[in-house]
Parts: structure tokens; sequence; C-alpha cells
């Protein structure tokens, strides 16, 4: 059980498109919850996801459509809402994969007018890492945690969320094939 002073780590991800880099796999294994802004495309990337409570958030991205999963994995396709919403210590989460959040130089601001009771809107999409602390709600793009167009690797951020502040860690990996060459 977590002492009550400790803070709830969040892993936050988004855009496998059905591969999910195993050091951030091995990362959500010391989070409690993990959270997925969509562009999941398959039930692998979802079981390899282990945080330590084992709870997963995950919302319907573009990709997700049933073209692009295995047939057998129908039913998890299906339950995959549009958007969705965790309450943690301090305030609200909202996930959302963000592809029709408008323009990409106008999305943060539609983002924050369509959710602002939360104090953090999640989205992917666009696959770039982006942490948006400057005014409230906050807006993160965890970027991409798979192999598919990483810009530079792929990526994710660990949310620290304690009732009296919140705390965001972003996370880039080396793209696998530079890993390899070590």
């Amino acid at each position: 059980m977590q002492r009550k002073s400790a803070a709830l780590r969040v892993i936050i991800l988004s855009d496998t498109h059905g591969y999910l880099d195993p050091r951030i796999a091995e990362l959500a294994a010391t989070c409690d919850v993990a959270v997925h802004g969509g562009d999941v495309c398959g039930a692998a990337v979802l079981q390899a996801l282990r945080p330590r409570t084992g709870r997963v958030i995950a919302v319907r991205g573009n990709n997700d459509v049933p073209a692009k999963w295995p047939p057998r994995e129908r039913a998890l396709l299906d339950s995959l809402p549009a958007e969705d919403a965790l309450d943690l210590p301090g305030g609200r989460l909202v996930a959302v994969h963000g592809d029709r959040a408008g323009p990409l130089h106008a999305r943060h601001d539609w983002l924050r007018r369509k959710y602002p009771e939360a104090r953090l809107i999640v989205y992917g999409h666009s696959h770039r890492l982006v942490c948006d602390q400057s005014q409230w709600p906050w807006v993160v793009n965890p970027g991409a945690a798979g192999r598919a167009r990483t810009f530079g690797g792929p990526s994710c951020v660990v949310l620290a969320a304690h009732v009296r502040a919140w705390r965001l860690e972003p996370h880039r990996f080396e793209p696998m094939a530079r890993a390899r060459r070590r």
C-alpha cells in the first residue's frame, strides 16, 4: 500500500502502432498507472504495459480501426473509448487522441477550451513530444512510443501526481538501430 505522502506515478504514452518499445515497457513497470493516447493497433501493446497496479487506460486513435487490428482482437478495439478521464491526487487527467482537435498551431487552445476541468490533457496523433505547462490545464503529447515516426527516438512522459504538486518527466530513448550499435 502506498504512503499518503507518496506521489502516484503515471506513465503517459501514445502512437505505438502495434509495437511498444521495450524500454518504455520497463519504465511502465515502475509506475502505478499507464495512460495510452491512442493508435494502439493491437492487444499486445496493452498487454506489455504492466504498471504496478495493473491499471491501463487507453483511448482509440485514428489508426485504431478494424483493418489495422487482428480480427480476434476486435472486441478490445471496440471497447476503446474516444476519450477517457482519470481522477488523480490533485486533479483530473483527460486523454484523447487529438486527431479531431484542429490544426497543430491551434490544438492546445482547442483542447483547453474543450476540457477546462482537467489539470492535464493527454493527446497523441502528431508523434511529437510536447509538455506545454504555459497555462492551465497543462497539455502533453508524449510522442511516439513505438517505431513509427519517433522524431528522434521513442518517447513517453511520466507524471508524478501528488495532491499538492504535479511534476512531468519526459523520457526520450535513442532509436533502436542506434542503441544496438553500442
